[in-house]
């Protein structure tokens, strides 16, 4: 006999074109277009890197702590890893790209100039070398596993039992 407190969830179900027509008047009484932004991972490379909250930091059912301590406490982590991320890539993105730049140009550089030739010039100069492995093949050790299969060819194993 206590006091029951009652949830009610209010929503507006509306379709994206009911929604796109009744907001475009507002757009363009403004002038002003919005596009959204360009995907700067459209590979997703980094999809390991989409953390939010609830990833790091989960009370289970069982222990929980106050809503405003929840509330405060995911604003702070929101906030702090949005503050340190801009303030990071403003200090070390430029010198960051520079120095990957520089080492895939060079990497870029020995592939093209030095790894290719190479391996360029060992198939080339490999037909050559398989006729000379050949013909040392057929002369010295075909002529060797010939005679070692006659001579074994010609023993005779019986098993007898006792």
């Amino acid at each position: 006999m206590g006091l029951e407190k009652e949830k009610s969830d209010t929503s507006i179900i509306m379709d994206e074109d009911e929604f796109n027509r009744s907001i475009e008047p507002i757009l363009s009484k403004k002038g002003k277009e919005y596009t959204a932004a360009p995907d700067r991972d459209p590979h997703d490379i980094n999809a390991h890197l989409k953390v939010g909250f609830e990833d790091v930091i989960a009370e289970p059912i069982s222990t929980h702590s106050f809503d405003s301590v929840w509330i405060g406490s995911h604003a702070a982590f929101e906030l702090v890893k949005f503050i340190f991320y801009r303030l990071l890539t403003t200090l070390l993105a430029v010198p960051l790209a520079f120095v990957l730049g520089l080492v895939f140009g060079v990497l870029s550089c020995i592939h093209i100039w030095l790894v290719m030739p190479v391996i360029q010039s060992c198939l080339m100069l490999l037909p050559s070398i398989q006729v000379v492995w050949r013909s040392l093949t057929d002369m010295f050790i075909m002529p060797l596993f010939h005679s070692i299969g006659k001579s074994l060819s010609s023993i005779q194993v019986k098993t007898t039992e006792n």
